[in-house]
């Protein structure tokens, strides 16, 4: 005879509370919402390995911003769509909790507790029905949870999280930035040691090529306008020369996005995104003169660069 399950936060209540405070990753990524995402298959497998483990199942996601922490759990969540993940995690849900969202109108701690609780206990209640798929939460930010965090509207939800941690009753990945997590999470080793690390590292002039590359058909089809190899690798050694401050791949994504919007505002549709466009965004967000960005021995290198990447598969350094 089969155990009887029974829940405290019903089903229904439980997706309610999902629809008003959570993004499903999950539902988005069956619907084709999120372009394909390159170059994290290591950290994609080292967090399915983290996953499936009894113990320490849980991972803390640590890069500097701009650098794709939540491309990276839109990529675990596309692995888990397309039924590429081990047996225990198909058909997982992945959820991320929209922290801002479960804080707007409320009015204290007390308050957003009321929000939170039932989620975190809906979730972990059904973690020990085999019949029920997994459902991972994602907590961006994650150092904001922790009690010394002054300033965060949420801080203190930690001490809600921990006794389900300690049970083994929840699947979390959380990201945030190596500083933040030393700060904040390490400081309390109780938590620390429920979380496993997987540090993202900033991808180099190549990879962040092959992102660009990944992204373009769904850039050219919102924008109605294409692209070129060597735009697409101007993009980058311009965002890597003169936004210093910025990471990879989030400057040079941003720039393309821009450069093709500003390509259609001024020429129009049906047309190739130019190197003036990409001049004028990458002038914008510096305050250069557009002018003085053109070299032509540069865009020589760089035409030999992409020429070397597509023609014999490896990398050529400028």
């Amino acid at each position: 005879m089969s155990e009887q399950w029974s829940y405290s936060v019903t089903n229904e209540e439980l997706e309610n509370l999902f629809n008003l405070y959570c993004t499903d990753f999950t539902a988005l990524a069956k619907q084709g919402r999120y372009g394909p995402i390159t170059g994290r298959d290591k950290e994609v497998d080292e967090t399915i390995l983290i996953l499936l483990q009894k113990g320490r199942k849980n991972a803390v996601l640590l890069a500097p911003a701009g650098v794709g922490k939540t491309a990276m759990v839109v990529a675990l969540t596309q692995k888990i769509v397309a039924d590429e993940v081990p047996d225990y995690l198909l058909d997982a849900r992945v959820i991320e909790l929209d922290m801002a969202r479960m804080a707007a109108g409320t009015n204290g701690p007390a308050d957003f507790q009321e929000r939170f609780i039932p989620i975190c206990k809906g979730i972990a209640e059904r973690y020990h029905n085999p019949e029920n798929p997994r459902i991972i939460m994602f907590l961006d930010e994650i150092h904001q949870i922790m009690p010394t965090c002054v300033g965060s509207s949420y801080a203190g939800l930690s001490d809600v999280m921990k006794p389900y941690l300690t049970a083994g009753d929840l699947l979390v990945l959380g990201a945030t930035t190596l500083d933040e997590f030393r700060m904040y999470v390490a400081a309390d080793p109780a938590l620390d040691r429920r979380f496993q690390k997987v540090f993202l590292s900033v991808p180099n002039v190549p990879e962040t090529y092959s992102i660009l590359k990944s992204l373009r058909p769904s850039h050219e089809k919102h924008h109605g306008v294409t692209i070129s190899n060597n735009n697409l690798m101007t993009i980058v050694q311009l965002t890597e020369e003169h936004m210093r401050k910025r990471n990879q791949p989030d400057k040079s994504i941003i720039t393309m996005d821009s450069a093709m919007a500003y390509h259609v505002k001024t020429f129009g549709k049906d047309t190739e995104c130019t190197l003036e466009s990409i001049y004028y965004m990458i002038g914008r967000e510096t305050g250069l003169n557009k002018q003085a960005l053109h070299d032509e021995k540069k865009i020589q290198r760089i035409t030999k660069q992409v020429r070397q990447i597509e023609g014999e598969g490896h990398t050529y350094a400028i």
